[in-house]
């Protein structure tokens, strides 16, 4: 179970991004530059979190009891709390 957030960051001057795990009140540094990195979006899902895959839609499937979307990764639904069915490969 992940506990801590994941958000995208950027680089003001360059525009390059990373998605990281962000604790509230730290500063993070671009590595390349040494600037300060702006936080664009937090990704969902929201930590905590089962998962550990963004909401995308590579990494989604429809529950098979409630259709709703949840992550590949899951066995169980985060809607309705039943099994969901295998994933056709």
């Amino acid at each position: 179970m992940s506990l801590h957030q994941r958000y995208r960051m950027r680089t003001p001057s360059t525009g390059r991004e990373i998605i990281l795990q962000a604790e509230p009140g730290r500063t993070y540094l671009d590595r390349e530059t040494g600037e300060e990195l702006e936080v664009v979006a937090q990704l969902l899902p929201l930590a905590p979190t089962p998962s550990d895959l963004p909401w995308t839609v590579d990494n989604l499937r429809i529950c098979n009891w409630c259709n709703q979307f949840a992550q590949k990764d899951l066995n169980d639904c985060p809607t309705c709390g039943r099994r969901m069915a295998p994933l056709d490969r």
